[in-house]
C-alpha cells in the first residue's frame, strides 16, 4: 500500500518525538524490564522499547510493525541495545508463526492504531505459551464522561494526523474480549490534555 509523504518523511519523526516523552517513557519502564524469555513485542515502531528489555531474562525477541516507515529507525536501536531482535513488516492481526510461539506478547502504545485490534489481541493469545504473559501499555478511553466527548471529538482528526491513532479505545473491554484476564491492571491520568493522557498498564493472561 503506497504512503504519503508525510506518512514517510514527517510522521515516523513526529511519532518518536510524541511516544518518547519523559512521561511515556516512564510507563515503558514499568513493563518492559518484565518480559522474558523468547518475546513477542507487537508494533514495535521506532524501537523505543528496546533501551528497557533485561538482556538477562530475554532470550530473543521478534518484533512486529507494519510501518516499514519506521524500520530504520527501529534498526538503529536494535544495534545500540545489543539485542538478538528480528524484526518483521507484518501486522497482527493475521500472525504467521506457530501456536505457543511465545513466554510474552509486549505492547506499548499500540491498540490505537490497529485496524482490528481484536482480531489482533486473539492472534496474541495464541501464539503465547502456556502461562505465558501479554505485557501491555496503552492510552484510551477514558473515566470521566465530559472527557470522553472530546476523545470522541478530537479522534476525527487526531487519526489523520497521528497514523491512525483513536484516542478512546477501552483497553480492558478488548483485552476482556479477546479471552484474556486482568490480574495486574494499573490506571491514571499522565500529565497533559485529558483526552490524550488516560493510560492502563499490567499484564494479562489467556483466561
Amino acid at each position: 500500500m503506497s504512503t504519503s509523504w508525510y506518512d514517510r518523511h514527517i510522521l515516523p519523526h513526529a511519532l518518536d518525538i510524541a511516544c518518547g516523552l519523559p512521561m511515556v517513557s516512564r510507563q515503558r519502564q514499568l513493563v518492559v524490564p518484565l518480559a522474558q524469555g523468547r518475546v513477542l513485542e507487537v508494533g514495535v515502531g521506532t524501537g523505543l522499547n528496546m533501551r528497557y528489555y533485561d538482556k538477562s531474562r530475554v532470550t530473543k525477541i521478534t518484533a512486529l510493525d507494519p510501518a516499514l516507515e519506521l524500520h530504520p529507525l527501529a534498526r538503529e536501536r536494535i544495534a545500540q541495545a545489543g539485542l538478538d531482535v528480528e524484526l518483521l513488516g507484518l501486522s497482527a492481526e493475521q500472525i504467521p508463526l506457530p501456536d505457543a510461539s511465545f513466554d510474552t506478547v509486549l505492547i506499548t502504545y499500540t491498540l490505537c492504531t490497529i485496524p482490528q485490534p481484536l482480531a489482533a489481541l486473539r492472534e496474541m493469545r495464541r501464539v503465547l505459551a502456556p502461562g505465558g504473559r501479554l505485557l501491555f501499555c496503552e492510552h484510551g478511553r477514558a473515566p470521566d464522561e465530559s472527557v470522553r466527548r472530546w476523545q470522541d471529538r478530537l479522534d476525527p482528526l487526531w487519526g489523520k494526523v497521528a497514523g491512525g491513532c483513536h484516542l478512546g479505545r477501552d483497553i480492558p473491554a478488548l483485552l476482556h474480549a479477546a479471552g484474556f484476564a486482568l490480574p495486574d491492571l494499573h490506571t491514571r491520568y499522565l500529565p497533559g490534555p485529558r483526552p490524550f493522557t488516560f493510560h492502563y498498564w499490567g499484564e494479562a493472561l489467556a483466561a
